[in-house]
């Protein structure tokens, strides 16, 4: 049985730098900073007092009152990203099988804030006070729900949750349904909201979190000597998969093709990865061997790249193991560097930037490096944005667990 080629048809996202793709592009191309201190609530006794929030969120435009009371900030967030890619590829549920059409978007964490206000509530008042929206405003998996709802997509609904490789996944298991016609269309990607006291806290007690409290902006530092641990961020990042024939007979624009897709898992340690970045090697390798291609075809990798001690090392490693003398000949970046880390959105909002990087034939800068680690010794395009001939990209993603998500982007011709 042949797999069925699969492209991208459409993209929504909401970022630190930007509420729509457009806005997240150009402010990627400029090299800005999304970090900044945190005003939402009381962090005068937190060791980080900075995240990269979204800003100036206009919930109205996507959801009516009676909507937004059933949905944590993270599946609003999940929601309007949603329709901006489903709005950017024009379907027309009149004219497509809705049957065929599925959705697979997920989240590491969920509706922690909305956990954290009903506890408050349950404790100062009682369980009679506990609102009937708790659960489904919570729970993961009600970003698909609530949007094929909306739209009818009745095909495949799917939410996996894989910590910080959860966007990728998502994307990749979409990928997948698509290619062996379980669905003709996939709208997939992940959301996250857990800039809360619970989430900075807990991630900060965990010692994962930069602490560069006096200059937020350059907290980001992916392979820069002096990293001290990552940024927390919140967003969302969707694309819609669609199969080739069911794209070119409805003349929908092509951003790019998927082309492979790998997994793996460390097995190694809870939080972080081996030295020599065997996970994601293989991880890498595996992608490559799906999409048919050599690791010399790489011109591109959108990396996981955290700005944590551990993790930039060990990506690097991985890099060299698998494309070996070539790896000096790759562009490679980190989004993180302007957006913080997205958590389980991290692998939607980059696989957007990877396919953009594509279909302009650009790639953004990574900021903030700015005395580069001697152990990453790779071209981490760090003065400004650059032209760069892209026919296939990698985008990486790496989480707690030792989970492990590589994407194979490619021009599509």
């Amino acid at each position: 049985m042949s797999k069925r080629r699969v492209v991208v048809t459409g993209m929504g996202c909401l970022t630190p730098i930007g509420n729509s793709v457009e806005e997240f592009w150009s402010s990627a191309l400029k090299g800005m900073s999304g970090v900044t201190n945190i005003t939402t609530f009381d962090v005068s006794d937190m060791s980080v007092k900075f995240s990269a929030s979204v800003k100036n969120f206009d919930v109205e435009t996507y959801l009516d009152n009676k909507e937004q009371r059933k949905m944590d900030l993270f599946m609003q967030y999940g929601m309007a990203a949603g329709i901006q890619a489903i709005t950017d590829s024009k379907l027309d549920s009149k004219n497509i099988n809705s049957d065929k059409v599925g959705i697979s978007i997920g989240s590491g964490i969920g509706g922690l804030q909305y956990i954290e206000n009903t506890h408050t509530t349950y404790t100062s008042s009682g369980a009679r006070r506990i609102s009937p929206f708790f659960v489904p405003a919570s729970i993961i998996n009600m970003i698909s729900g609530n949007l094929s709802i909306k739209f009818g997509f009745k095909g495949p609904n799917l939410s996996i949750v894989t910590a910080c490789t959860t966007g990728t996944h998502n994307i990749g298991e979409g990928f997948r349904q698509i290619q062996y016609s379980h669905a003709d269309v996939m709208i997939c990607g992940g959301a996250e909201m857990a800039t809360s006291p619970l989430g900075l806290g807990g991630f900060a007690a965990a010692r994962a979190l930069s602490t560069r409290n006096e200059d937020p902006k350059t907290a980001s530092r992916p392979w820069d000597i002096n990293r001290d641990g990552f940024v927390l961020g919140d967003g969302a990042g969707v694309i819609v998969l669609e199969e080739l024939n069911h794209a070119l007979k409805r003349n929908a624009k092509i951003y790019a093709e998927i082309s492979g897709y790998g997994m793996s898992a460390d097995a190694y340690h809870m939080t972080l990865p081996p030295e020599t970045g065997d996970g994601a090697a293989r991880c890498m390798e595996n992608a490559l061997i799906d999409a048919g291609i050599k690791a010399n075809q790489i011109e591109y990798i959108n990396a996981h790249g955290t700005s944590t001690p551990a993790g930039d090392v060990a990506e690097v490693a991985a890099i060299k193991n698998i494309f070996k003398d070539h790896s000096k000949k790759l562009v490679v970046n980190s989004t993180k560097s302007m957006i913080g880390h997205l958590l389980g959105a991290a692998g939607g909002v980059e696989s957007i930037a990877t396919i953009l990087s594509i279909y302009n034939q650009k790639a953004h800068p990574t900021i903030n490096i700015f005395n580069q680690d001697p152990k990453c010794d790779l071209n981490f395009n760090s003065s400004k944005s650059s032209n760069v001939e892209i026919s296939h990209a990698l985008s990486n993603s790496f989480g707690f667990g030792g989970t492990n998500g590589s994407l194979i982007f490619s021009k599509y011709e």
